[in-house]
């Protein structure tokens, strides 16, 4: 997984990687050395696409050495390099199960440069087998490229395959495969000849994904026990197992949304599951927009109603509505029917798989609400996997609610294998071997292990436990595993393999769900195993530092480790909700920090609302600064009143007097025409009488960013009650506007179409996307769709956004 972007005159030498896995650990070191031949100096840049499941352990450049930090500590080395203008590392999303790593160094005329990058990753089994993935991508000839793969198993290894997406017929028989009882070598170095796209080109056949799949022997025990160092570990994936039954409620997004392509490629990945379901089991489908239609009232045997199910009319909405709340709970109706009238086998179990592109915005749709009702009414009983289809949906909530229920979430991407992916995921959860299983080690010689229960294990997967030991000279100890399934559970002395070279404490565990107790003790746990183990996990950062010897000052590259579900968050985003067309519109307004923008402005009851930007507190990596509404001003002059608010307090002036708030405290301030309302550390909300709502959020930033600051979110509640006089940036927009969309086609981003719209005599492009409305939900906030107009809001509002800049915070020029 190198990618080596080089600029004119630079050429590479070699691409080395060398993995070597033992008992499903992989440490992998990737080498790449490059020389710049130009009589210049010249920026030259390494990247490495690494899978989302491994760990960075360590960096070097030429004699830079990377260390794993806290990520507070990594920031302050970093804010110094980047104060100074110097280049940072980053770790970005690349791909489905791909993250990119990418530094760049300027180096001097006639000189080398290596790089060496090392990961490590416990490898999962899925679909029977373990898989390393090595995306490689020199982008030119190499004079030396290598690939070598070292993998022992103790248990034994049952097969071994090595493909790779770019191998032609030529390259084919390069792989050279060495395959012995326990050991395997995967080796493969084309020459630079034997690496040209055709004779005589300067292009490269080594674009794309080396695979190497196996899967190891397995005796008909608990599983394999090793140790070393005195931790053990813990491998249970019984083989020759009965599937138990399952019943199985499908339910399916068909709001407008999933119109066209979307719903296509779901209902062909239906066909083709039902076809595949054992003729035990029994299923259901819902499909859900803003109504909720069960094809059958109950659950049905596969073997009878299977074959019917391709008259079932998938047809969408013509309105982007999706009640998930109740789909769910639906679905979950429909299995506790099942139990009740012992339609389906009592030894079985039961599954739902809820399938949506968008978030919830009809019925009950409060994210964290919906968690609470889906999780009450599941009661433990059942599992329920969420796919989400594309990036319109709000990750986070599906993995949540799908872990709260013994299940899981998977994003499933928008893209001509959506099918596929639909059915492979299908597959990795379609055979339930057990249930509820427990493994359970003796206390005497055990004194801490990881996650010892798991709601499942399914066929062609496999359950992995690690433990520290309290005598590292036992033979063999006693290990039972209960588990509900066909048999039930068991126990016996397992014997314990010696594994010298295999690091297995270096297993690292993060609870994202959880009491704030349990996830701050598990932060507390994982940061000192990042720290003490020398990984880059979501809580610690690699910085790579120049000695200080070198001109004198530390040059630091910092890297992170990114999370599923994380984006980037735009702060100063004005939403226009249209509650008379069930729509809304959104926009940017860009200028520089201390502008005071002009919001609101009624002069018949004498209202006005203004708000001052501040930017980042220093330039970030990317150059890009961030603005955000730090300070609100807001006069009724019929009433008499001001207020100033800020991200540090609040002042109200009254009758020559002042009062002042804090967002420390909650205070409630009632007065014979205004009343205000001060919700501790985040919400201010300011009712003016028989007359308009304003709330104020506080957003709160980490005190430490290195470039973030706290901000205000500005929201108006019945802003119909405004006089038709009213205007400004938001004012403008309260009683309405008139638009018509059309032409929706395909957009710079797959899941955010593009359309013209039609508004005030102009045409615009218009981008349709998501943006999170604190409204209702004044702590979470929930998504909503909006038409996003580019460049300032132009052709939407009236004139230009600098009409609207006004020379003080309570000024109207």
């Amino acid at each position: 997984s190198i990618n080596n972007k080089y600029l004119h005159g630079v050429e590479v030498h070699s691409v080395t990687v060398d993995c070597t896995v033992t008992s499903r650990f992989a440490h992998t070191v990737m080498t790449s050395k490059a020389l710049n031949k130009a009589n210049i100096s010249q920026e030259i840049f390494f990247e490495v696409e690494l899978p989302k499941t491994a760990y960075i352990t360590n960096f070097s450049m030429s004699v830079y050495v990377g260390e794993v930090k806290e990520k507070e500590k990594a920031k302050k080395q970093y804010d110094a390099a980047v104060s100074r203008g110097q280049t940072a590392g980053l770790v970005k999303a690349s791909g489905r199960k791909m993250e990119k790593f990418s530094v760049s160094v300027n180096i001097a005329a006639q000189s080398n440069v290596t790089f060496t990058l090392t990961y490590e990753e416990l490898l999962q089994r899925k679909l029977g087998h373990y898989e390393i993935q090595t995306r490689v991508k020199p982008k030119q000839l190499v004079e030396e490229f290598k690939i070598v793969t070292n993998i022992y198993e103790p248990q034994g290894i049952s097969y071994v395959d090595a493909h790779a997406t770019f191998l032609s017929n030529e390259l084919l028989p390069l792989v050279e495969k060495t395959v012995t009882e326990k050991k395997a070598r995967i080796y493969f170095s084309p020459t630079l000849e034997q690496q040209r796209s055709c004779a005589g080109c300067e292009g490269t056949l080594i674009d794309g994904d080396f695979i190497i799949k196996y899967d190891v022997n397995r005796a008909k025990t608990l599983g394999d026990i090793q140790i070393v160092n005195g931790y053990f570990v813990h491998f249970f994936a019984p083989p020759d197992l009965p599937r138990v039954p399952k019943n199985v409620v499908f339910v399916i997004d068909r709001s407008g949304s999933m119109s066209g392509t979307k719903i296509y490629q779901t209902k062909e990945a239906m066909l083709a599951i039902l076809k595949d379901l054992h003729e035990e089991d029994y299923f259901g489908i819902i499909l859900f927009d803003s109504s909720i239609d069960p094809w059958k009232d109950s659950c049905v045997f596969v073997s009878k109603w299977a074959p019917q199910v391709t008259i079932l009319q998938f047809q969408v909405s013509s309105f982007s509505a999706t009640n998930i709340n109740d789909a769910v709970l639906r679905a979950v109706d429909l299995l506790r029917q099942g139990r009740s009238d012992h339609i389906v086998p009592e030894i079985s179990i039961d599954m739902i798989i809820l399938l949506t592109d968008g978030m919830p915005n009809v019925g009950e749709s409060n994210l964290p609400r919906i968690q609470e009702n889906v999780h009450a009414a599941i009661g433990g009983n059942m599992s329920l996997f969420c796919l989400g289809f594309g990036n319109d949906v709000d990750y986070r909530f599906l993995d949540v609610m799908g872990k709260q229920n013994k299940g899981l979430a998977r994003r499933i991407f928008e893209a001509s294998d959506a099918t596929l992916q639909l059915q492979g995921f299908y597959e990795e959860v379609s055979s339930p071997l057990l249930s509820e299983v427990d493994l359970r080690y003796p206390d005497n010689a055990v004194d801490f292990i990881t996650t010892n229960h798991f709601d499942q294990l399914f066929n062609g997967s496999e359950i992995v436990v690690a433990g520290r030991l309290t005598d590292n000279d036992l033979d063999n100890f006693l290990v039972e595993v209960f588990a509900q399934g066909v048999r039930k559970g068991d126990s016996r002395n397992v014997d314990i393999d010696e594994v010298n070279s295999c690091d297995f404490e270096k297993l690292f565990l993060v609870i994202k769900t959880g009491s704030e107790d349990e996830k701050g003790n598990a932060t507390a746990k994982a940061l000192d195993m990042s720290l003490l183990y020398n990984f880059v996990t979501p809580l610690t950062s690699m910085v790579v530092t120049k000695p200080e010897t070198e001109n004198g000052t530390d040059s630091p590259l910092v890297a992170d480790k990114l999370t599923e579900g994380k984006k980037n968050t735009t702060r100063k985003v004005f939403i226009i909700i249209l509650p008379d067309r069930d729509d809304a519109l959104c926009f940017n307004i860009n200028d520089k920090p201390g502008t005071i923008f002009n919001l609101v402005k009624d002069s018949t009851p004498g209202i006005l609302v203004n708000g001052q930007i501040i930017g980042d507190k220093k330039i970030p990596p990317d150059g890009k600064i961030n603005t955000y509404f730090w300070r609100f001003g807001i006069i009724h002059r019929t009433l008499g009143v001001r207020l100033e608010v800020t991200t540090r307090d609040i002042s109200i002036f009254q009758d020559g007097h002042r009062v002042k708030l804090l967002w420390s405290d909650t205070a409630s301030l009632k007065g014979p025409n205004v009343d205000f309302l001060v919700t501790k550390g985040h919400s201010l909300l300011v009712t003016l009488r028989d007359s308009v709502k304003f709330l104020i959020l506080l957003h709160k930033v980490w005190e430490k960013h290195p470039y973030h600051r706290d901000y205000l979110g500005f929201y108006t509640l019945d802003s119909h009650l405004m006089t038709p006089n009213v205007h400004g940036l938001l004012g403008q927009f309260y009683h309405g506007i008139e638009y018509e969309v059309t032409d929706l086609r395909p957009g710079e981003v797959p899941e955010k179409p593009d359309a013209t719209m039609y508004v005030k005599g102009q045409e615009l492009n218009v981008t349709r996307g998501w943006q999170r409305d604190f409204r209702r939900d004044e702590k979470n906030g929930e998504n909503i769709p909006c038409w996003f107009i580019h460049t300032n809001g132009t052709g939407l509002i009236d004139g230009d956004a600098t009409d609207y800049i006004v020379s003080g915070l309570f000024k109207t020029v």
